[in-house]
């Protein structure tokens, strides 16, 4: 799902994202609510008509704040007060009752619990203990609040931190979660620095077969975007992801491809005549790398043309994944997926190998992978590897 903070995706019209193929878009409602406000949007019946978006919107419930503005924020049993970064003094109160109020408000096809959320790199068991708890008892509260269950689906959201042990914080808040038999869940609490393996471990456990979220209803992974790490937790479970990754690297000059990130800022460039992807068949095909350079370091409208392809290559990889599962070959794809993402690792002997995380988790779901890379190599090559394309071509 493409992040539209405050209604729009930065660079990009409604038609644009139409004319992509996207089908969901992210608003938050805490931003929303400050600008341009839940009364504007009550008037103007809804984000869609503001938006002039036909397709679904999904509107976080401003619970990722309590993180990102937290040296702003005071959190109580009562919800959460923030003050506004943008305006000195102000103070907005946030209780799961008036984050649903809101979001009824904005009108998203699918709205958030409001959850309590603590960094995933924190080590305060207390607090830890403490937000997983009032999590649920704040899923509670949505549900008695939200006035539009029939148009509006409201989803929960698993925390429970880093957790994964028998009977541990996950597992509990995940036990919880089910009881209350919603529409879709989420999971939360990750994508904030923690170690991979301990990443892979909770998406993992939240979904897994028997004892996961329900696998006939939506699975959501809060804030994940990059694409190595989409793929593996698609291969685990997950249905849904958002992230403002695509978009906010784009407008630093980098596209996103099938070995990696190219940074069209490199000098490396100024002479590369092949298009973006030389098997793209992207809105950018036309495009030869050397010209993106020349725009990326002079024209503002090179960041809406990076963006442009970044979200058409995130939702092609979606849509490829999607189209692989219903045909069964899904592991195959996965497989060739990784021999181009790092194509400088192979089968032993082999200097370098992909993240063994990557190997850890696909091994959990049955996906093999020690035919195709030495993972006793001495180098880990980065989740995001730096195109491999460009540097040969600038080496001639």
């Amino acid at each position: 799902m493409p992040v539209g903070t405050q209604g729009t995706i930065k660079g990009m019209t409604s038609e644009d994202m139409q004319n992509l193929g996207c089908r969901i878009l992210l608003g938050n409602t805490f931003h929303l609510a400050n600008r341009p406000t839940c009364d504007l949007l009550r008037k103007c019946g809804g984000l869609h008509n503001l938006m002039q978006w036909n397709g679904n919107i999904l509107t976080d419930s401003g619970g990722f704040q309590m993180v990102s503005l937290l040296k702003l924020a005071v959190i109580t049993e009562d919800g959460v007060e923030f003050e506004d970064p943008k305006k000195a003094g102000s103070r907005m109160l946030l209780t799961p009752e008036k984050s649903i109020e809101s979001q009824n408000d904005i009108g998203a096809d699918i709205i958030m619990a409001l959850d309590d959320v603590v960094s995933s790199t924190l080590e305060d068991r207390p607090r830890i203990e403490e937000a997983t708890e009032r999590t649920l008892r704040w899923i509670d509260r949505c549900i008695k609040a939200h006035s539009k269950p029939e148009t509006q689906n409201l989803f929960g959201i698993v925390q429970g931190h880093l957790d994964t042990t028998e009977g541990g914080l996950r597992e509990y808040s995940l036990k919880e979660m089910i009881k209350r038999n919603l529409p879709g869940y989420a999971i939360g609490g990750l994508s904030g620095g923690e170690a991979k393996n301990q990443f892979w471990r909770v998406v993992e456990q939240c979904t897994r077969p028997g004892t996961g979220l329900p696998a006939n209803k939506p699975r959501y992974l809060m804030g994940v975007g990059y694409p190595l790490d989409m793929v593996v937790c698609v291969a685990l479970g997950v249905d849904m992801f958002d992230c403002v990754y695509p978009c906010r690297t784009a407008r630093f000059g980098t596209a996103l491809v099938r070995n990696g990130q190219m940074r069209l800022t490199s000098s490396e460039y100024a002479n590369d005549f092949r298009p973006l992807e030389c098997k793209g068949t992207g809105p950018l095909k036309d495009y030869s790398r050397a010209a993106l350079h020349t725009m990326v370091t002079k024209e503002p409208v090179a960041a809406q043309l990076i963006t442009l392809h970044n979200l058409h290559f995130m939702l092609t990889l979606l849509t490829e994944m999607r189209e692989a599962i219903k045909a069964g070959t899904f592991s195959d794809w996965v497989r060739q997926f990784l021999k181009d993402f790092f194509p400088s690792a192979g089968p032993a002997p082999c200097a370098v190998c992909p993240p063994r995380w990557v190997r850890d988790a696909l091994q959990a779901c049955s996906i093999p992978l020690d035919d195709l890379f030495d993972w006793n190599a001495a180098e880990e090559l980065a989740d995001m590897p730096k195109d491999a394309d460009g540097k040969a071509a600038a080496a001639k």
